[in-house]
């Protein structure tokens, strides 16, 4: 790899890691900031539970995939050994089936 790519690649890679991590972390703060509201203003458990369930699973496949694709961007543009692609190959099949799951969940 080209030895001004590869610092790029490994920027990229970790912004696009940060992202998703930040999209978790403020879907999990705006799904607790929802439930204290419903909570205030006197709504079921259930309801509460329901509202709170749905963004934060939103959110948790939103920041899921930015994190598969900083997997990718890494594991491409950085250090790509058949080792890696095979390490990659688990851990986007690993992700997606969790986002599939989370996804069906919230259906």
């Amino acid at each position: 790899m080209n030895e001004f790519v590869r610092p790029i690649a490994e920027w990229c890679a970790a912004g696009v890691e940060l992202l998703g991590l930040a999209i978790i972390i403020l879907f999990a703060t705006v799904s607790l900031i929802i439930a204290v509201v419903l909570f205030i203003k006197g709504h079921a458990k259930e309801d509460v539970f329901s509202n709170v369930r749905q963004v934060l699973g939103q959110g948790i496949l939103l920041g899921l995939e930015f994190l598969i694709a900083a997997d990718i961007i890494h594991t491409v543009a950085v250090e790509l050994t058949l080792e890696s692609i095979g390490v990659l190959a688990l851990v986007v099949l690993i992700r997606t089936f969790l986002s599939f799951t989370l996804d069906l969940e919230l259906t």
